[in-house]
């Protein structure tokens, strides 16, 4: 498994924590959690989304594995599947909200992007710069001396 942050808490605590958390982040679309916990589960999410969109007994297997709840996984592998099916990643979104009272942490709500009653809506996609056709070498070479300042000779001597 990869490298998580340790969260103050025992593996077997931290990933049943974990588990939880996402597959209450797939149930409500929402949650508040500490940011520290909310971009782990923004990591596993995103994973499991991604295995949803996959759509095979493998995938659902591996997710089945994971999250909690037969619900859940039917809405991973089908609501979710075909909200992102032209997303490429990035599905879910973490805005800081507030500081708690009790112990000062910062909290963060996380949400799935792309539905309703969203905090706040998604931006618009950035068009791609349009793709320049490759230059042969010999082109590339002239362009690059045409712009490039002459070179000036230095005397080695003292000409009076």
């Amino acid at each position: 498994m990869t490298k998580f942050r340790k969260l103050g808490r025992p593996t077997g605590h931290r990933m049943s924590m974990l588990r939880t958390m996402v597959s209450q982040l797939v149930k409500h679309e929402r949650i508040e959690t500490t940011v520290a916990k909310a971009k782990e589960v923004r990591r596993l999410a995103d994973n499991m989304v991604q295995l949803g969109k996959e759509g095979s007994l493998c995938a659902a297997r591996r997710a089945a594995a994971f999250v909690r709840g037969d619900d859940v996984i039917h809405k991973l592998f089908t609501e979710l599947a075909y909200r992102y099916k032209d997303r490429a990643g990035g599905y879910t979104r973490m805005l800081r909200t507030r500081i708690r009272v009790g112990d000062a942490a910062p909290m963060a709500y996380i949400e799935f992007i792309d539905r309703e009653n969203e905090l706040r809506q998604s931006k618009p996609a950035t068009p791609q710069p349009p793709q320049r056709a490759p230059m042969d070498p010999w082109t590339r070479s002239k362009l690059c001396r045409q712009y490039a300042p002459p070179k000036e000779e230095k005397s080695s001597g003292n000409e009076d």
